[in-house]
């Protein structure tokens, strides 16, 4: 189960790297750059901070079979998309939900405290896109104030609750990737942000 959600998200982010980059017209050598760094920045940054080394990535070319599959896939099927922006947040957004879950589960078996777990998702989640978007010469999506962040903050902590009933650990998987999921999706759709410090003429 865990290793699936794992492979699943790792096709997500790559999707979502390929669509930004097709969207800024790079070649093909920069549209596999950006899938493979999307997909994996958060979790090499995550791997590196509990010191397992070599990462993930590195010990398993699953990864990079699948990573240049889903690149290959979304960019033979780019004309099939109608929706570009769209398509782009429903991966991306996919993509969080099963990070956060992958990030809090390699923290639980490094033996971290549930919080530093929670972050651990959240970065592992977060990471993959901050450099993506740094790479696309774009202002992250973690540091505007869309619901971002927070979405997996609130997943992991369901995660955690749920721990604490007898619940079937897949159960608890899909439970609290959906809450990263909907909690996106919904603040996406009714516009729900985080408030800023800024007024309105400073915008």
């Amino acid at each position: 189960m865990f290793y699936t959600i794992d492979i699943l998200g790792t096709i997500a982010f790559a999707i979502s790297g390929v669509l930004v980059a097709i969207h800024k017209k790079m070649d093909l050598f920069g549209i596999l750059i950006i899938a493979f760094v999307t997909a994996v920045g958060g979790g090499t940054l995550r791997d590196l901070l509990i010191g397992n080394t070599p990462v993930s990535w590195m010990k398993d070319i699953t990864f990079t079979y699948v990573i240049l599959g889903s690149a290959v896939f979304a960019i033979l099927f780019k004309t099939k998309i109608n929706y570009l922006r769209t398509s782009l947040f429903l991966f991306d957004t996919i993509g969080i939900g099963l990070y956060t879950l992958v990030g809090i589960e390699k923290g639980l078996n490094a033996e971290l405290h549930p919080i530093i777990c929670i972050a651990l998702g959240t970065m592992t989640a977060s990471f993959g896109g901050v450099i993506r978007d740094i790479l696309c010469n774009e202002i992250p999506v973690i540091f505007r104030k869309e619901i971002y962040a927070t979405a997996c903050i609130l997943g992991g902590i369901t995660y955690f609750l749920l721990r604490e009933f007898p619940i079937k650990d897949d159960y608890v998987f899909v439970i609290a990737g959906i809450v990263v999921i909907v909690v996106r999706l919904l603040a996406v759709k009714f516009k729900i942000a985080l408030p800023t410090i800024y007024s309105k003429e400073n915008i």
